[in-house]
């Protein structure tokens, strides 16, 4: 009983400190559906940003490894960071550079990963048996589906697909923080709790 008034104090302490910032959540979120909605419009486009932004981040990443390794360059792990830093610079470039293979490239991994990821879930969840387990053989299904549909309309999913998800995505988290905004606006203000 204890635990769960600690863990009741701490979420009203929580929520006290969130309720002034509402209009940051909805508005946050808002931009967020916006956002997703612009790229599922020109998911081509969002793609494509989607890999330069990946590509420019693995080249700043680089730069501070391989500061990070010139640094510490008596230390044992030099060479493991300085090959480190090689590789992330090299990968951000090509990225950069070629975009259109990258594109391709992180379809076919993400492709891989939904099969494999999909199968075992499936696998898994049927040999397990745990309460509603049907919905996690159905979630890895649905995931094997994707992965093959993927693979099956490579190279020309690797155009559309990650502006598509990456939309998706915005349009979900901008959705769940809108819905959190609002919760909170309708909320009252909530006392500070005794002995906070």
């Amino acid at each position: 009983m204890v635990e769960k008034n600690s863990l009741m104090s701490s979420i009203a302490t929580e929520l006290h400190e969130i309720h002034h910032s509402r209009g940051w959540f909805l508005a946050l979120g808002i931009a967020l559906i916006v956002l997703g909605a612009v790229c599922l419009l020109g998911e081509i486009t969002a793609t494509f940003a989607t890999v330069l932004a990946i590509g420019w981040l693995l080249l700043i990443a680089a730069v501070f490894a391989l500061i990070h390794a010139v640094r510490t360059h008596t230390w044992g792990g030099f060479f493991l960071h300085l090959l480190s830093a090689v590789l992330r610079g090299v990968t951000g470039f090509l990225l950069l550079r070629y975009p259109l293979a990258g594109a391709l490239t992180i379809t076919l991994f993400l492709a891989s990963f939904f099969i494999v990821g999909g199968i075992f879930r499936a696998v898994g969840a049927g040999v397990l048996r745990f309460p509603r387990w049907g919905w996690a053989t159905f979630s890895g299904i649905v995931s094997v589906a994707l992965g093959v549909m993927l693979f099956w309309q490579l190279p020309a999913s690797s155009v559309w697909f990650l502006g598509l998800a990456v939309g998706i995505d915005f349009i979900f988290d901008g959705t769940s923080l809108v819905a959190l905004g609002l919760a909170l606006r309708g909320a009252p203000a909530l006392q500070q709790p005794a002995g906070a």
